[in-house]
């Protein structure tokens, strides 16, 4: 009998196997870490080969530690990082560089490029996104613009670029199968969401051979098998990081929303079969679904910096040892002592949109101590994702009365309370903070027939519901406050000319 799924769940910081049951309980979890590069101001970069290694390490040491025969594992699903691209030699499967992570700047100027051109409301009407870095499309063309050689290999059909879901499913495979899924598609720039195909006049436009794309299918089907011990397991999910966060919320109906809490914060609401066009600088995007469902779509707002601020007060700054602290430490100060973080570390993403910005700290007085600096740092996560959420409320026309959440920061009670003051709504957080890797196993259960429909699965048990305890006069003090702070951080980086 089949009773197991493992999920992959490769994220920006760490790549993890999570061990699912036949009913989607958790039964186990392998993490390991990667490094992180910053060759330059602005630039993010990780090792494509250390990805894949520290991934299929996490699974071995799943299967070896829980005694786990193979043969019982009924499928695999893989959730990942968006955005992230490799590009690698179609012939020896070798990266020509470094992957060009969600978060780097240094496609800025061929963004900006891209805007002085007029191409702004074509690439929104086609792909649901504003033009911006953190796409895949500006990194690609970067790549062969910079890496000798490799435009004239793409343009010969020797190249083959992915997401992170695609480089993983491609090793997996032994080089058999270059895929990819709607929803990280949706995420590169040059994917039409509504044909459902590469556009060939952003291609173009971008000098990418569309001989380099992966063929794009839907988040739940049979896409090729990955040999363990001896026994093919057949690969069923894909879904990027936050549409399978949405699905494993069972945000299915059209008005649910979810916020996860990860290296950055990112919010969806389902808007059904209607790609709705944002009037406030959120993206239209494609939800997870199966390969036999109708389309989804949904809006999201991405923040960039959220739970990566807290890396860097333990790995830059020092001013901690484990992201456990933080809580304690914002709980011991009544307030933050007027001083006021935005963490713009890569730029700014939703609402604001801007490449140019940077991370600024105002309000220092001699009386700042570290407590304030940290309780600041937590805070802003929750001013972000505010702002966002307010973005949602405008662009569907009612306000949100329930925000579910996940991801590891939301287990902070000091930041979701925060959150649920500022944003003034309810915050629900299930007993399991993994709906990303939920979502996927879901997909991937979905995919085998180990279930049938997505309503049928039984509800996971919520931990707590927060309810807002703040008085209207002081919420908007301190959002007033994180806006003016925002102009400081905007347009800091001086722009080259186009």
């Amino acid at each position: 009998m089949k009773k197991f799924i493992i999920a992959m769940d490769q994220g920006t910081t760490s790549s993890r196997a999570v061990l699912f049951d036949e009913h989607f309980n958790i039964v186990d979890i392998v993490q390991y870490e990667f490094t992180q590069y910053f060759p330059k101001e602005g630039y993010v970069e990780h090792d494509p080969y250390e990805i894949i290694s520290t991934q299929f390490d996490a699974v071995e040491e799943m299967i070896s530690r829980n005694n786990l025969p193979v043969h019982e594992i009924a499928a695999i699903g893989i959730t990942n990082q968006r955005e992230t691209t490799v590009v690698w030699d179609k012939t020896t499967g070798k990266p020509i560089y470094n992957a060009i992570v969600w978060q780097c700047r240094r496609t800025a100027d061929i963004c900006l490029q891209l805007q002085t051109e007029g191409w702004t409301e074509y690439i929104k009407q086609t792909t649901g996104l504003i033009i911006d870095a953190y796409f895949s499309a500006t990194k690609i063309k970067w790549l062969l613009d910079n890496v000798e050689g490799a435009r004239a290999k793409a343009e010969k059909g020797k190249l083959l670029f992915g997401t992170i879901d695609s480089w993983l499913i491609y090793n997996m495979t032994k080089g058999l199968v270059h895929v990819t899924d709607y929803t990280n598609a949706s995420r590169t720039m040059i994917f039409d969401i509504h044909n459902l195909c590469w556009d060939k006049k952003l291609c173009d436009l971008l000098t990418i051979p569309v001989s380099m794309l992966p063929e794009v299918k839907s988040s739940s089907e049979l896409y090729g098998y990955y040999n363990i011990q001896g026994v093919d397991i057949p690969i069923t999910s894909i879904a990027g990081d936050q549409q399978a966060a949405l699905f494993g919320h069972k945000c299915i109906n059209k008005g649910d929303v979810k916020n996860t809490y990860g290296t950055g914060c990112f919010m969806l609401v389902n808007t059904g079969t209607e790609a709705v066009s944002s009037e406030h600088n959120l993206l239209t995007t494609i939800a997870a679904v199966g390969k036999d469902m109708s389309i989804q779509y949904a809006l999201e707002g991405s923040v960039f910096t959220a739970g990566a601020v807290v890396q860097w007060l333990r790995d830059e700054l020092e001013m901690i040892e484990s992201a456990g602290e933080t809580e304690g430490m914002a709980l011991a100060v009544e307030d933050t002592a007027g001083v006021v973080m935005v963490p713009a570390f890569t730029g700014l993403g939703a609402p604001y949109w801007d490449m140019y910005a940077r991370g600024t700290i105002v309000g220092i007085t001699r009386g700042t101590r570290k407590n304030h600096i940290v309780r600041a740092a937590l805070e802003s996560i929750a001013y972000q994702t505010d702002a966002v959420l307010k973005a949602i409320e405008q662009d569907i026309g009612h306000e949100i009365k329930t925000l579910r959440v996940d991801g590891g920061a939301s287990a902070n009670e000091f930041l979701i309370q925060f959150q649920s003051d500022i944003s003034n709504t309810k915050v629900v957080r299930p007993s399991s903070l993994e709906t990303t890797a939920l979502g996927v196993a879901y997909l991937a259960g979905l995919g085998v027939g180990m279930i049938k429909d997505i309503s049928t699965v039984e509800n996971h048990i919520n931990d707590r519901e927060y309810l807002p305890l703040m008085n209207e006069q002081t919420r908007k003090q301190l959002t007033d406050a994180f806006d003016k702070a925002v102009v400081r951080s905007k347009d800091w980086v001086i722009k080259e000319s186009p």
